[in-house]
């Protein structure tokens, strides 16, 4: 029967089943399997690659038992239909029970093999997404991007109309800011600039969304904002860092020209 020894890795877990018996033995491979995946999805992003080359590798230490059980499972039936009407019938009966035990135990391992070819399968996944998101944060790094709560942060070093500014983004691969929580209105806040953002009421006047079309909840206008101030239309919203609260957006003319905050989720 099977005849091998796991070694013990960064996880601390110990796979040795040389001398356990087929039911242990399928017990043993379960409950490895579940805590290698259990730790597998917990590990830092640098380690999840061991952890996909050490699934392959259990991977075909299933299949070669697999393999194993499925010829001695062949060569019990030919052993058993090679048996005459004149032997022992208790003998008949002990390879027909060989011969249950033995089917179960290569469903058993096919069930094993299965699941693990599934989970190196979502490994894989994991560690090309992981990568590909490395690959974003050191492009947009460099490009001068600011980093906060899985987006990045794009300010103009030029000004333009609130327009002028959503297409700036766009073609970015962004939208001007929507900001959703006091920690990133506070983010903002910090960088000491007068921005567009991504909120205007151009639609439908007194009705204010964001440029994804998500309706305005949290907000954090200035004291008296909006106001269209001595008549004027001011349909399009900025941080004004003058203001020197928290509370520090205000409506404007769509036309004016200010610096512009373009945003883009991980």
């Amino acid at each position: 029967m099977l005849n091998m020894k796991g070694h013990e890795d960064e996880s601390g877990m110990v796979l040795d089943i040389r001398n356990l018996s087929s039911p242990a033995r399928s017990a043993a491979l379960n409950r490895f399997t579940d805590e290698s995946v259990e730790v597998a999805t917990s590990v830092p992003g640098r380690k999840l690659h061991k952890w996909v080359a050490g699934s392959f590798c259990l991977l075909c230490i299933l299949q070669a038992a697999l393999n194993v059980s499925l010829r001695l499972a062949l060569r019990t039936e030919v052993t058993c239909k090679n048996l005459t009407n004149e032997e022992d019938s208790l003998t008949k009966i002990n390879c027909a029970l060989q011969q249950d035990s033995m089917k179960k135990e290569l469903e058993e391992q096919k069930r094993q093999l299965d699941y693990m070819a599934s989970q190196v399968n979502v490994l894989t996944n994991e560690r090309e997404e992981l990568k590909r998101k490395l690959e974003d944060f050191a492009h947009y790094a460099q490009q001068g991007w600011l980093y906060f709560n899985g987006s990045f942060y794009y300010i103009s070093s030029i000004a333009k109309s609130w327009q002028d500014s959503r297409d700036n983004c766009s073609q970015r691969g962004a939208v001007l800011a929507i900001i959703s929580s006091r920690e990133e209105q506070e983010f903002i806040r910090q960088q000491q600039k007068v921005m567009w953002i991504g909120l205007t009421d151009r639609e439908t006047e007194g009705v204010w969304k964001w440029v994804d079309e998500t309706p305005l909840t949290a907000s954090f206008w200035y004291s008296g904002e909006p106001n269209n101030f001595k008549g004027r239309n001011e349909d399009c919203v900025v941080i004004n860092h003058y203001y020197s609260n928290e509370n520090n957006w205000n409506d404007a003319v769509c036309e004016n020209e200010y610096s512009w905050l373009c945003e883009k989720h991980m």
